[in-house]
């Protein structure tokens, strides 16, 4: 049979329209993949972006723990960030009681920050938001004119509410320097007022503090290590000092002429993100605190959360069941496994070395020479000191609400300080391959650059 050329062409047409439909097709498929919700391990719809998910440089079980990244990366996403971020705005997390002024019992108080941004400032009166105007033991100064000139977030909220206090009892933390049970020279910072961020501490102060940190207290452990027990030190203390890093790169002065702030991803990358042992820290700390609170969380939903607000104070003590989410139980059973130190002949020995250098550690605080510094340092500082008197004082947790006794302000110290690491996890899964990314493509244009005649 001959085909005419009608036939032929209407061939060709048929043809076209089929092979438009496939390219349509393959085409919707492509970018239904890439915006479409996928699932979670708790069968919840996320926006999830594979092509970031494929670029992440960690995988697997994070070191001395007991989940993967990516399983610590979705309960961060979906439970314990959105939680937490409730939480520490509550009345009863938002004021800590720190001593912000104390000698530096190891050198001379040489390196004090002077920029504007260091400082913990105490407002006048008339600065204060109304129910923050409470009868205040400390009284407040009227004529800080410095306090004008700065944002109202540099606020200091000083005021002592006695209710705040009622059903928490004055008890000291063995692991810390500070005498918690002390209230003298204590003062009340609104923490929500005075965020982590960049101050502008910096030189040689602030790298003497790190270096004390480290040489003499956690010096990190040789290569081929297997002793649990002295690696621990190091690595919550790197793992801290990672998230500390991020906090002051994704709140930076990029302009102090004009205030501009925003994120220094460069600094973060340098600090932080180009060295992949850092990042593998800042999860086992972000672990292992998590362990401290879930292993305390009855504890703690017992305990009284009385501010005097009876709307808030419902809502913290709400929150703080939500701590016992069976999802968190499923997708990470044990975040930490504390039981496997501490054994054999020298166990106990070690626990006491170890504790006497984190109380040093504590110390090097009051030779920090900027006092928003101070202020977060002490907090985090004292938090993980909580995680490590949960974890290490009784050796079950069915023991553990009979022998457990926590000071308010460890409460609020072990809250912010999950907070800070889960803000953390967040922004290195979120930001980190983008940055990464970047980062590289620099590094192969300068080389490219360098290779040209």
């Amino acid at each position: 049979m001959v085909k005419t050329d009608a036939d032929e062409k209407g061939h060709r047409i048929r043809w076209a329209y089929v092979v438009g439909a496939l390219i349509a097709i393959v085409f919707a498929v492509a970018i239904a993949s890439r915006v479409s919700p996928t699932t979670s391990i708790f069968g919840i719809k996320s926006k999830t972006n594979q092509c970031v998910l494929d670029t992440r440089t960690q995988s697997g079980i994070v070191e001395d723990c007991g989940c993967d990244y990516e399983t610590v990366d979705q309960i961060n996403e979906e439970i314990v960030y959105p939680l937490l971020q409730e939480l520490v705005k509550t009345p009863f997390f938002r004021y800590f009681k720190v001593k912000l002024w104390s000698d530096c019992p190891f050198w001379p108080d040489d390196g004090v920050c002077h920029m504007r941004q260091c400082s913990v400032c105490e407002c006048p009166e008339y600065e204060f938001p109304e129910p923050l105007k409470r009868p205040s033991s400390y009284g407040l100064l009227s004529d800080d004119l410095v306090c004008q000139q700065q944002r109202p977030e540099a606020a200091v909220d000083r005021t002592i509410d006695t209710a705040a206090f009622r059903g928490w009892i004055e008890t000291d933390n063995p692991w810390t320097n500070d005498d918690e049970t002390d209230n003298a020279e204590m003062t009340y910072v609104n923490l929500q007022l005075n965020p982590e961020r960049y101050t502008g501490y910096s030189g040689s102060s602030a790298r003497r503090i790190w270096d004390a940190v480290y040489a003499y207290n956690c010096p990190k452990y040789p290569y081929g290590e297997t002793c649990p027990e002295k690696k621990i030190l190091y690595k919550l203390i790197s793992g801290l000092h990672s998230s500390i890093s991020i906090h002051i790169a994704a709140d930076y002065l990029l302009d102090e002429k004009t205030d501009l702030w925003g994120q220094n991803l460069t600094l973060m990358y340098d600090r932080v993100l180009e060295y992949p042992d850092r990042v593998n820290n800042l999860y086992f700390i972000f672990l292992f605190v998590l362990r401290a609170v879930t292993k305390a969380a009855d504890y703690l939903e017992q305990a009284e959360y009385d501010t005097g607000n009876p709307k808030e104070d419902l809502k913290t003590q709400s929150l703080m069941r939500l701590l016992r989410d069976p999802r968190l139980q499923t997708a990470c059973p044990l975040p930490y496994d504390e039981a496997k130190l501490w054994k054999g002949q020298g166990g106990p020995e070690l626990k006491q070395q170890i504790q006497k250098q984190f109380r040093n550690i504590s110390a090097i605080m009051d030779c920090v020479g900027c006092e928003k510094c101070r202020l977060w340092g002490k907090l985090q500082v004292l938090g993980l000191g909580t995680a490590l008197k949960i974890l290490f004082s009784v050796d079950s947790k069915e023991n553990l609400a009979q022998t457990l006794q926590l000071q308010r302000n460890e409460v609020i110290a072990l809250m912010n300080l999950l907070n800070r690491l889960s803000e953390s996890v967040k922004f290195v899964h979120d930001m980190g391959p983008l940055i990464r990314r970047t980062m590289g493509q620099q590094e192969r244009e300068v080389a490219d650059t360098m290779l040209l005649p």
